[in-house]
């Protein structure tokens, strides 16, 4: 099984709502960058993604956090790949102050599915 990990720190910055949350579109921009990741080791390409069948926001992702984005291949077509992905805090910035705590086991806040798809030139060129 092939997969890609990314971790980044989330800035305050990156907080939109009270509660310093951060939107969704945060998880999916992870999603976009490991994904393409894991494209590029699998095909030596960047692909290009086609959409997601699934999106769940199971917890909060907060300014101050560092997050987890793994991608992990679980269908390989002739030209399509489905990913499984999945953002998981794992230290949560308990306020702007600059506190944090390591959590003991990571918190999964988002989980997809998605396809990307290689281009077919692309395709006929590798063994």
């Amino acid at each position: 099984m092939s997969k890609a990990v990314h971790r980044r720190y989330v800035a305050f910055s990156d907080a939109h709502y009270a509660g310093n949350l951060v939107d969704g579109a945060y998880a999916l921009k992870l999603f976009g960058d490991v994904g393409t990741n894991l494209s590029i080791e699998l095909d030596g390409h960047e692909g290009l993604f086609a959409g997601y069948s699934s999106v769940e926001f199971l917890a909060p992702v907060r300014g101050g956090d560092v997050v987890e984005a793994e991608a992990t291949l679980v269908q390989k077509g002739n030209r399509s790949r489905t990913v499984d992905f999945e953002l998981r805090v794992i230290c949560r910035g308990s306020d702007d102050t600059g506190r944090s705590q390591v959590l003991e086991s990571p918190l999964v806040a988002v989980r997809a599915r998605g396809t990307a798809v290689i281009p077919a030139d692309e395709t006929e060129q590798r063994p």
